[in-house]
Parts: C-alpha cells; structure tokens; sequence
C-alpha cells in the first residue's frame, strides 16, 4: 500500500494564529506564557548561569540526562509537574536553593 502524503496546509505560524482565535485556547495559552514558561525560563537561566548541559546536571542529581530533559520538558507542555522535591535537587545540582513564594495577583 503506497500512501502519497499530502502537504500541510498552513504552516505553523498560520496553525498556532488560528488555534489561538479560539478565547479557550488564548486564555491557557496566556496563562502558560505567565505561569508555567516564566519558571521554565527561570530554570533554564539557572542552568545557562551555572554554566552545567543536561548531563551535567543529572549528574549531579544521581540520574540520567533523558530525566533532566523531560523535567525541562514538562514544564513547557504543562502534562506533568515536578514534585518539589525534584525542583530542590535540580536547585542543588545548580548550587542554588528553591524557595517558592505566594504573591498577590
């Protein structure tokens, strides 16, 4: 059986505009962008700061590299959230400590 494949037809610019014409999708779309990518950044500058790859760190944390990038993964999908155990190991093999804060909105 020989399937002929179709080329898409929008990219994903013109895809995500779209998606995001729905105010449902905008809406946890925005909430992303405040929540979850700002701590996503946040860990990430961490690293970049601590001059450490993936490997490095999941060194550090006894395990292997795959788990470092899922856990950097997991906070831009938003499907599974680390416990805040991993959050203060991950903090340590960085040689920095996790404190989490309750703000007013």
């Amino acid at each position: 059986m020989n399937i002929e494949r179709k080329p898409p037809t929008m990219t994903h610019e013109e895809m995500v505009a779209k998606m995001l014409e729905d105010p449902e999708v905008r809406a946890e779309y925005e909430r992303l962008e405040r929540e979850e990518f700002a701590i996503l950044d946040e860990i990430l500058a961490a690293r970049r700061e601590a001059g450490l790859t993936q490997a490095q760190v999941a060194e550090r944390m006894g395990t292997k590299a795959p788990a470092v990038a899922r856990l950097e993964a997991a906070l831009v999908s938003g499907k599974h959230s680390p416990s805040i155990g991993t959050l203060r190991k991950y903090a340590k093999a960085l040689g920095k400590r996790l404190e989490i804060h309750f703000v007013s909105p």
